[in-house]
């Protein structure tokens, strides 16, 4: 991550509450995976793929997170939740480590996003009207009185 990018640039909302306070973050790989939910194996292939930024290394090889990674994190699960390709996360991380003359690309791409989630949105909505119609129609069946019996 470039050394410029504020901690709001890279979390997903306001920082939240952390398991440590600044200057003692350093977790492992098992502490983030329990923390986020998501994989060691996830883990290991964000920061393969370029999706993470440089994870200090104890002296003994170990990653050691940060919060500002366990803030990353958040954001980069938020932007899976949209449906965004791993590639523009990629990419999106790429152009955040390329510094601050990248804020117009990385807001075209978050722009672009934003207006797939809304179109997502409203099928979804679409699709509740359908779901309310048949459920309000399936209740009516049941409340309607018999017809005569033969």
């Amino acid at each position: 991550m470039e050394t410029t990018a504020s901690r709001t640039d890279i979390c997903a909302t306001a920082p939240s509450a952390h398991p440590r306070p600044d200057g003692q973050d350093r977790y492992t790989i098992s502490e983030v995976a329990a923390f986020t939910g998501l994989t060691a194996h996830t883990l290991r292939w964000y920061e393969r793929i370029g999706l993470m930024p440089h994870v200090d290394r104890s002296h003994t090889g170990q990653r050691r997170f940060s919060n500002r990674d366990l803030d990353w994190l958040a954001f980069v699960t938020k932007l899976r939740l949209t449906g965004m390709p791993v590639a523009h996360m990629v990419r999106y991380a790429e152009l955040i480590r390329e510094g601050d003359q990248t804020f117009e690309e990385r807001q075209e791409l978050l722009e672009a996003t934003r207006r797939d989630v809304k179109a997502r949105i409203a099928e979804l909505q679409d699709t509740l009207a359908v779901l309310d119609y048949k459920i309000d129609f399936y209740a009516g069946a049941r409340r309607a009185p018999e017809g005569p019996s033969a």
